[in-house]
């Protein structure tokens, strides 16, 4: 027997007549789902969001490890939707250095702050819980800039929408029309907060995934506001103590199956074959994020090592390497603003490292020259 996942409602959009997908409200049902479809893989995903938890847990500190994987994440779910930014343009437009792809790289910086409000909130004692306020304001950070500005930024959309095509008659995909999603955003966020559910929290996220994208209640953002929110759930439901984990790295890697499994939930009812997806990307994701934690760990303790048994090292020179991890690309300028010393102590400081091979410089010219902790970023890059 087929499940059917919602139903369809006839609405005219720019003169023509479509169906517009309508979901059911969660948990699925009409059958109701196997447990047995996700056993085994809710808790291969689970150990090893567990591992990944463990592995962080002895970094001195953490800090450093949640500032990349929470820009690896914007990055790869900004590339997901098209922009074309690297890590190296973040790192620079972070320092303060000359960047040419200006409009992408603010795509990405305003994802970094879209979250960074929205972790703020859920760890301040009276911020906002998940909910539709949340994440519409999440929404107002994301598109705050050129390109979002006719998007309506932070505003439920007052129109009807659709996915793939050049008009709603050949769209692959047609939402729910404006004026439902209000009610089917609010069922969505009961069952956030269904505290009677006996489903498996990760699961639970998969759904709640898939049906934000369903009703893609924005003009605009609704994938990357979609994933963000599978960040704030792994945080809501304690499943991961800090935001560690990139998943939109193996989603953009199975971008083609990541859109198909979704289309499935819709066309075929195949709530199974979407959480399955979904939890083999959990595994995958998290098995990614605890080796390049341990690989950037023991690059930086090897590093550090290297500063402190040489003999010219000192204070100053140690004091800017431990800001390398959240600093990878800088200048002479930068770093004797943030460490407050004399342009010829930061300078001094820096040669040393890049004796050490630790920096190096990449501009290739004597002036305004541009710092990277190369082995630092090839880490992040892979």
């Amino acid at each position: 027997m087929q499940r059917e996942s919602g139903t369809y409602d006839v609405v005219t959009t720019l003169g023509e007549p479509v169906r517009a997908f309508v979901p059911k409200a969660l948990p699925p049902n009409g059958p109701e789902l196997d447990p047995a479809v996700w056993s085994g893989l809710n808790e291969s995903a689970m150990l090893s969001l567990q591992r990944l938890s463990a592995v962080a847990g002895l970094v001195p500190s953490v800090d450093w490890l949640i500032y990349s994987a929470v820009r690896q994440e914007a990055l790869l779910t900004s590339q997901i939707e098209g922009t074309q930014a690297t890590l190296v343009d973040l790192f620079d437009e972070e320092a303060g250095l000359a960047i040419s792809n200006t409009d992408d790289v603010e795509e990405v910086t305003n994802y970094v702050r879209a979250f960074q409000w929205v972790h703020a909130q859920m760890r301040s004692e009276g911020g906002l819980p998940i909910s539709v306020r949340l994440l519409s304001e999440a929404h107002r950070h994301l598109l705050n800039g050129a390109r979002g500005a006719g998007k309506q930024p932070g505003e439920l959309r007052r129109s009807q929408n659709w996915i793939g095509g050049s008009r709603p008659g050949n769209a692959l995909f047609v939402p729910p029309p404006a004026e439902k999603v209000g009610s089917l955003l609010a069922d969505l966020e009961r069952f956030i907060h269904d505290e009677a559910s006996d489903l498996p929290a990760l699961v639970r996220v998969a759904m709640v995934h898939a049906q934000f994208e369903t009703i893609h209640p924005f003009l605009d953002g609704n994938g990357r506001i979609g994933r963000l929110l599978i960040a704030a759930l792994l945080e809501h439901w304690q499943l991961l103590p800090e935001p560690l984990m990139y998943l939109s790295g193996y989603l953009k890697q199975h971008q083609s199956e990541y859109y198909q499994r979704l289309s499935a939930i819709r066309t075929q009812g195949d709530w199974e074959g979407w959480i399955q997806f979904f939890l083999e990307a959990v595994q995958n994701a998290a098995t990614k994020s605890e080796q390049d934690v341990v690989a950037l760990a023991s690059l930086v303790a090897n590093d550090r090592r290297r500063i402190l048994e040489h003999s010219k090292s000192n204070a100053v020179t140690y004091r800017l390497f431990e800001l390398l991890p959240k600093m990878p690309r800088l200048s002479v300028e930068r770093v004797r603003a943030v460490l407050q010393i004399t342009f010829p102590t930061a300078n001094t400081a820096i040669k040393l490292l890049e004796e050490l091979g630790i920096l190096v410089e990449v501009t290739g010219q004597k002036k305004n020259r541009t710092f990277s902790y190369a082995a630092y970023i090839k880490i992040l890059s892979q």
